[in-house]
């Protein structure tokens, strides 16, 4: 008896110990799909968005994307200094680009002094953290937009994911983003064919989402997930300005979280088929693209919402 017992408790462990490395795989699988989804999503919309913003000769702001499906935007009033750069994953040379805004507020472009709208973006990506900065020459050491974000095969229900004092997490403001619910889109952004509530995929079978989407993948512990917790720090010191154009930069940030990652989830089955290399390939493509782009007219992107 005592062998048998023996024999059906090591049985027993091999077992769980082939469901807990199903699982690891399935996660696994699940960061794989989300990197090359978020990698490729974001190119394609980059592309698609610059050639058809110019092709209509509307004039834009700045925009940066980032991913996110069950998703915390986590975003401090207070702006803090530059943090130190975390390693870990593939790690790029930052991609560094200037950008014009033409379409902000009427506030700021009414006071704003010739060439003071003229931004430089890095980004990094060293995927699950990816990081991007946002400078402006006029303010110098006086503006300066980061959005950091990490990536958790998870619902959204880790805390201080970044890892900040306590001092300054007690200012972080969380904002819940839903990419199934459509209250949480501008009426003008809104595109039947990238709304989550309503799309399903053909290859994966995943989606539409319904009001209760989150709740029934987390009674599904196979079911695939991945949330973004983005920090959002802002720092525009002007007086008389400032809490005026951090909550406006904050909103629009918001806005784009929003948007880009519900286009993210009806995208997938342009996506999750593709490898890495494949990806890689259209990185650079789509790079040469922008640059005939930019060379033939005036750079452009996303356009602003006023307040």
């Amino acid at each position: 008896m005592a062998e048998r017992t023996g024999r059906d408790n090591r049985q027993r462990d091999g077992q769980d110990d082939q469901q807990r490395d199903g699982r690891d795989d399935q996660q696994r699988d699940d960061r794989d799909d989300w990197q090359r989804g978020l990698t490729e999503t974001t190119g394609r919309e980059m592309a698609e968005t610059t050639s058809r913003e110019m092709a209509a000769n509307e004039p834009t702001g700045t925009r940066q994307s980032s991913g996110l499906t069950c998703p915390r935007m986590r975003k401090p009033s207070a702006f803090g200094e530059e943090s130190c750069w975390r390693s870990g994953g593939h790690l790029e040379a930052p991609i560094s680009r200037a950008k014009r805004a033409f379409k902000v507020p009427a506030f700021v472009r009414m006071i704003a002094p010739e060439g003071s709208l003229v931004f430089h973006e890095k980004a990094w990506n060293a995927y699950p953290y990816c990081r991007t900065i946002v400078t402006n020459e006029y303010m110098k050491d006086d503006f300066f937009i980061k959005i950091e974000t990490w990536h958790k095969p998870d619902l959204g229900t880790l805390e201080n994911v970044h890892d900040l004092d306590p001092n300054t997490w007690k200012t972080v403001e969380i904002v819940h983003i839903d990419i199934a619910d459509r209250s949480q889109v501008e009426p003008a952004d809104y595109k039947a064919d990238e709304d989550p509530a309503l799309f399903q995929s053909v290859k994966t079978r995943r989606g539409p989402l319904g009001p209760n989407w989150k709740k029934e993948l987390a009674n599904n512990p196979d079911g695939p997930r991945m949330c973004a917790y983005k920090l959002v720090t802002i720092k525009f010191r002007w007086w008389g300005l400032q809490s005026k154009v951090e909550n406006f930069i904050q909103k629009q940030e918001k806005r784009i979280f929003t948007n880009f990652h519900r286009q993210l989830f009806c995208w997938i089955d342009k996506w999750i088929d593709l490898t890495m290399e494949d990806i890689r390939r259209m990185e650079d493509e789509t790079q040469k693209e922008l640059e005939t782009m930019r060379k033939k007219g005036s750079v452009r992107g996303t356009s602003a919402a006023d307040v």
